[in-house]
C-alpha cells in the first residue's frame, strides 16, 4: 500500500510540476508567444514551426492547443493555421517524453535541492517570481521523475510473478494485444488528462521489465488519441470553427496511429535500431526502455506531421463535413469576408477590400441593432436570455472586426500611397472605430433593457411611444448609414443623415423634460424615469455614432458648432 501511495503521488507531484513550469512559462511570455501564434502562420510549414517552438516553450501541447483553438474561436486564426499549429504542438510535447526518459536513465534527485534554493530564493524576492515559480515547477518535476525511478526499483515488479504472469499472457506478436494496449493507454489518458502522466507510468513498467516494448509503444499511442480531449472539451462551448480544429488534432492522431499499426513491427524494429536496442532481447537495459519510448514518440509525431502537411486543405474540407454549424450559429461567427490574409499586390485593391469588410461590419451592427429591439419587445424568460447573449456576442465581433481591421488598413499604410489613399485610410480607421461603438451603445441598451425586465418595471404608453420613436429614428439612421457603405460617396450627400441625426437630438431633449416633469407630477416612479432616460441617451450615442460613421465615409466636414458639441 505505501509503494502504491508513493507512485500515484509521484505522479500527481510530476503533473503538479509540470502545470506550475508551463504556467510560469506562459505568464513570462504570454503575450508574446499570443502574437507569434498570429504572425508566424503565414503558411503551413511556419505554422507548424510555430506551434513546436510554443509547445517546447511552455512544455504543454495542451496549452498550445487550447490557446490556438480560442484564436479560432475569435477569429484571429482560420482553421488551416490552427490545424498546422496544432501539428507542430504535437512535435513540440515530445520534449517532456526525452526530459522523462533521461529522469529515468540516472538519479536526478541530487539536481533538485540547488534548484529548489534558487527558486524559493527568487519568489521571496518578488522581482523574478514568475522565473522563481518556473524553477519550482522544474524542481517538482525532476523530483517526480527521480521518486518515480527510485519507486519503479523498490517495486521490483519484474520478479513479482503474479504481474509478470498476467502481462505474459498477452502475446505482443499478436495485435489484438497490441489493440487492447492501445486502447488502455487512451482511456487512461482521458481519465488523467495528462499524456505526460500516462508516459511516465508507461516507463516505469517498462523500465521495470513488466511490460515488452510493443506494449510500452502501443500504450504511446494510445495517449496520443487520448491527450487530444482537453482540446475537444474545450471547445464543446465554442464556435463551429474551433470545434473543427479540435477535431484536426483528433484525426490527425488518429490517422497515425492507423498507418503506424499497418506497419507495426517492422517501424518499432526501426525505432528500437535507432536507439541501439534489439526488441526480441530476453533482457533489456532500463535506459534503453525509455530511450526507445521517447524516440518512439518523436518517431510518430513528426513522420505523421511529414505525411499531413501536404494535405491540409483537405483535412480541413474532411473535418468541415464532419461538424456542421447549429443552426443560425454560421451567421454569428466572426470571420472576415473579403480580408483573407496578407496583403493584394495594388494597395488601391486592398484599400477597396477593406471598405468591403467595413460595409459588412456596418451590416452586423445594424443586426445587433435588431436584436436590441426584439430583446425589448420580448417577455418570455427563455428567449429573453437567447437574444441577450446573442447581443453579448455581437459585441465582442464588434470588437475583434476593430482589431482585424485596423490591423490591415495598418499593413496597408506601411506601403508607399498617394496623398488620397492615405487620407481614405485614415477614414476608414475612423468609421471602424466608431462602428464599434455603435456596438458598445446596442450592448449598453441590452443592459439597459435586462435591468428593466430583472426589476419588472413597466413603460405607460407615453414612455413605450419615446422608445419607439427613437429606436426608429435610429434605425433609420443607420440604413441610410448601411446604403452610404454598400455605395460609392459620390453619390451620397451628408444633408439628410444630418437632419435625421437633428431630429434624434430633438426627441431626446424632448423626452428628457417630458420625463423630469412626469417624475414631479407622479406619474410614475423615478427608478422607471431612470431606465426610461438611459434608454433614450444610448439611443441617441449610437446616432451619434452613426452620423460620425457617415461623415468619416463622406468626408463631411461641414457640421454645425452645436451639433459637433452635442455629437
Amino acid at each position: 500500500m505505501l509503494i502504491a501511495l508513493k507512485l500515484l503521488g509521484s505522479i500527481a507531484l510530476l503533473m503538479y510540476g509540470m502545470k506550475v513550469m508551463s504556467e510560469a512559462l506562459q505568464k513570462m511570455a504570454g503575450p508574446q508567444l499570443r502574437h507569434l501564434l498570429g504572425a508566424m502562420t503565414t503558411n503551413r510549414f511556419t505554422g507548424v514551426a510555430t506551434g513546436a517552438l510554443v509547445t517546447v516553450a511552455v512544455q504543454s501541447s495542451a496549452a498550445t492547443t487550447v490557446m490556438t483553438v480560442s484564436f479560432v474561436n475569435a477569429a484571429l486564426l482560420t482553421l488551416s493555421q490552427a490545424i498546422s499549429i496544432i501539428m507542430g504542438a504535437n512535435i513540440g510535447t515530445t520534449l517532456s517524453a526525452w526530459i522523462m526518459s533521461a529522469g529515468f536513465s540516472f538519479d536526478v534527485t541530487n539536481l533538485v535541492w540547488p534548484v529548489f534554493l534558487v527558486a524559493i530564493v527568487l519568489i521571496q524576492m518578488g522581482k523574478h517570481r514568475y522565473v522563481g515559480d518556473f524553477l519550482f515547477g522544474i524542481s517538482f518535476l525532476l523530483f517526480a521523475l527521480g521518486m518515480l525511478r527510485a519507486t519503479g526499483m523498490e517495486m521490483d515488479l519484474a520478479h513479482n510473478t503474479s504481474v509478470v504472469g498476467f502481462f505474459d499472457s498477452f502475446d505482443s506478436g499478436n495485435y489484438l494485444t497490441i489493440l487492447l494496449f492501445l486502447l488502455v493507454g487512451t482511456i487512461l489518458t482521458f481519465i488523467a488528462q495528462s499524456s505526460a502522466a500516462i508516459m511516465a507510468i508507461t516507463m516505469v513498467l517498462c523500465s521495470t521489465g513488466v511490460i515488452d516494448i510493443y506494449q510500452g509503444i502501443a500504450l504511446v499511442m494510445g495517449e496520443n488519441i487520448g491527450t487530444t480531449l482537453t482540446a475537444n472539451i474545450a471547445a464543446m462551448s465554442a464556435n463551429t470553427q474551433a470545434r473543427r480544429a479540435a477535431a484536426a488534432h483528433l484525426l490527425f492522431n488518429v490517422f497515425g496511429v492507423f498507418w503506424v499499426l499497418c506497419c507495426f513491427y517492422p517501424f518499432v524494429r526501426l525505432v528500437c535500431s535507432i536507439v541501439g536496442m534489439d526488441p526480441g532481447a530476453e533482457s533489456q537495459a532500463p535506459a534503453h526502455l525509455t530511450f526507445a519510448l521517447a524516440t518512439f514518440h518523436t518517431a510518430f509525431n513528426v513522420t505523421n506531421t511529414l505525411i499531413l502537411i501536404w494535405f491540409i486543405p483537405q483535412i480541413e474540407k474532411l473535418v468541415c463535413r464532419i461538424i456542421k454549424p447549429k443552426q443560425g450559429e454560421e451567421e454569428e461567427e466572426f470571420r472576415l469576408k473579403y480580408i483573407k490574409g496578407g496583403l493584394m499586390k495594388t494597395p488601391e485593391i486592398s484599400v477597396l477590400q477593406a471598405q468591403k469588410e467595413i460595409a459588412v461590419f456596418g451590416e452586423r451592427m445594424m443586426k445587433m441593432s435588431e436584436m436590441v429591439r426584439d430583446l425589448y419587445r420580448t417577455t418570455d424568460e427563455s428567449e429573453f436570455k437567447r437574444i441577450f447573449e446573442r447581443i453579448q456576442k455581437y459585441e465582442q465581433i464588434s470588437d475583434n472586426m476593430e482589431n482585424e481591421i485596423g490591423k490591415y488598413l495598418g499593413q496597408v499604410g506601411d506601403a508607399h500611397l498617394s496623398d488620397d489613399t492615405k487620407e481614405k485610410i485614415r477614414a476608414m480607421l475612423r468609421q471602424i472605430g466608431e462602428l464599434e461603438s455603435i456596438g458598445d451603445a446596442g450592448y449598453n441598451m441590452a443592459r439597459v433593457i435586462r435591468r428593466k425586465y430583472e426589476a419588472k418595471i413597466d413603460f405607460n404608453e407615453q414612455q413605450e411611444a419615446g422608445i419607439k420613436a427613437m429606436f426608429a429614428l435610429a434605425q433609420q439612421a443607420g440604413e441610410r448609414m448601411l446604403e452610404m457603405l454598400n455605395g460609392r460617396r459620390e453619390d451620397f450627400d451628408f444633408q439628410p443623415s444630418e437632419e435625421i441625426e437633428a431630429q434624434i437630438n430633438d426627441c431626446r431633449d424632448r423626452l428628457k423634460e417630458q420625463n423630469m416633469r412626469d417624475i414631479d407630477d407622479h406619474v410614475y416612479g423615478y427608478d422607471s424615469g431612470s431606465i426610461y432616460m438611459d434608454l433614450v441617451n444610448e439611443a441617441e450615442k449610437a446616432g451619434d455614432y452613426i452620423i460620425n460613421v457617415v461623415e468619416a465615409r463622406l468626408g463631411a466636414s461641414h457640421r454645425t458648432t452645436e451639433q459637433t458639441a452635442n455629437a
